[in-house]
C-alpha cells in the first residue's frame, strides 16, 4: 500500500468550519483529486467510518489526493444535520477547497450510503464542471427517489454488497439496469450494509475502478 502525506485542517463552510483531512500519496504528484462523503450522521456516520476510510485508502494508492470530511454537527464540523440539503453544501464547499488545491487535476466524486446520495446530488449541480466519475458504494435504494441519479451522463460506478439490508440486491441491479451508460456495477460478497467480513474486497474492488 503507498504511503501517504496528511494534513488535517477546517473548510469554511455554509453553517461554519468544516472538519476535513487531506491525504496525498507520497513520493509522486497527484494524477486526480477525489471527494470522499461519508454515511449518514444520525446513523454515527463520519469520515473516519471504515468503509469511508478504505474508500479514501484505495483511491489514494491509485494516485488520487483524497479529501474527506464531516457533514455539518459531526464531530467538530459546526452547524445542524439538514436531511441532504445543507451536507450537499457542506460537499460543494468542500471540493471547492480541493480543487483549489490541485486546479489542474480531475476530480471523482465518492460516497458511502448517505454519502453517495449527496454525491449525487453535488454532481447534478455542477455545471460545466462535471466530475469524471460517481463512485457508489453501498448506494440505499430504500430511499425511492432515484430521478437524479437516471438523469446523470457521467459515469456512475457501483460497489455493492449482496446482503445489503438498504440496498436490496434486487432492486440495485433493477435500477441499476434502468441507468444510462457509462456504469459499472461491482458485487461484493458481504454480511450487510457495511460491507462485514468484506473490507479487503471491497478496497480492492474500489482500487481497481
Amino acid at each position: 500500500m503507498a504511503r501517504r502525506q496528511i494534513e488535517s485542517l477546517f473548510i469554511d463552510g455554509p453553517a461554519g468550519r468544516i472538519e476535513a483531512i487531506l491525504e496525498a500519496p507520497a513520493g509522486a504528484d497527484p494524477v486526480e483529486a477525489a471527494l470522499v462523503c461519508h454515511p449518514h450522521p444520525l446513523g454515527g456516520g463520519t469520515m473516519h467510518n471504515k468503509v469511508v476510510h478504505r474508500m479514501a485508502r484505495a483511491l489514494r494508492a491509485r494516485g488520487a489526493a483524497v479529501l474527506r470530511f464531516n457533514f455539518r454537527g459531526v464531530h467538530l464540523s459546526q452547524g445542524v444535520h439538514d436531511e441532504g440539503r445543507g451536507e450537499t453544501e457542506d460537499a460543494r464547499a468542500a471540493l471547492a477547497f480541493l480543487r483549489s488545491r490541485y486546479p489542474a487535476l480531475p476530480f471523482t466524486l465518492a460516497g458511502f450510503s448517505f454519502g453517495s446520495r449527496v454525491s449525487i446530488r453535488l454532481a447534478s449541480t455542477l455545471d460545466g464542471a462535471d466530475p469524471r466519475r460517481l463512485i457508489l458504494a453501498g448506494y440505499p435504494t430504500v430511499y425511492r427517489n432515484h430521478e437524479l441519479l437516471q438523469s446523470l451522463r457521467i459515469p456512475r460506478l457501483f460497489v455493492h454488497g449482496t446482503l445489503d439490508e438498504f440496498g436490496p440486491r434486487p432492486e440495485l441491479q433493477a435500477l441499476y439496469d434502468r441507468l444510462w451508460h457509462p456504469k459499472e456495477l461491482h458485487w461484493i460478497e458481504a454480511a450487510g450494509h457495511f460491507f462485514t467480513g468484506a473490507l479487503d474486497a471491497f478496497e480492492d474492488a474500489v482500487s481497481r475502478l
